[in-house]
C-alpha cells in the first residue's frame, strides 16, 4: 500500500473485514465454487458463509477453514511475523533476551 492511496478506512477493522469478505467472495466465485459447495469443503456452516459474505462476521477459525479450500492459507502466515535479524549478533542478542509471558497493566 502505497501512502498516495492510503486512507483513514485502510485501519478501520470494520471495512477491512468487508474488503476481505468481497475478496474470499470474488474468489470463491472465480472457482466457480456455489455457497454450499465451498461449505461442504471447508467444514464451515452455510449460515457462516453467508454471514460472512453480507455481515462480514466470521470466527478466526472459520475463515482460517475456507482460505484452505481457497488456496490463500499462506497470507496468513505474514500476520504478527516474527523479528527480522540483520546480522549474527542480533540472533546472538536475541537469544539472551527472556521470551515475555504476559503483558503489564499500564
Amino acid at each position: 500500500m502505497s501512502v498516495v492511496n492510503f486512507k483513514i478506512d485502510d485501519l478501520n477493522p470494520h471495512v477491512i473485514a468487508e474488503n476481505v469478505s468481497k475478496r474470499m467472495r470474488k474468489k470463491r466465485l472465480s472457482l466457480n465454487m456455489a455457497q454450499q459447495s465451498l461449505s461442504e469443503k471447508s467444514g464451515v456452516s452455510l449460515g457462516s458463509i453467508k454471514r460472512f459474505e453480507h455481515k462480514h462476521e466470521i470466527s478466526l477459525k472459520h475463515l482460517l477453514q475456507i482460505a484452505l479450500v481457497l488456496g490463500s492459507l499462506d497470507e496468513f502466515r505474514l500476520l504478527f511475523p516474527e523479528n527480522q535479524y540483520q546480522s549474527v549478533d542480533d540472533i546472538i542478542q536475541n537469544s539472551k533476551v527472556k521470551e515475555r509471558q504476559r503483558g503489564r497493566n499500564v
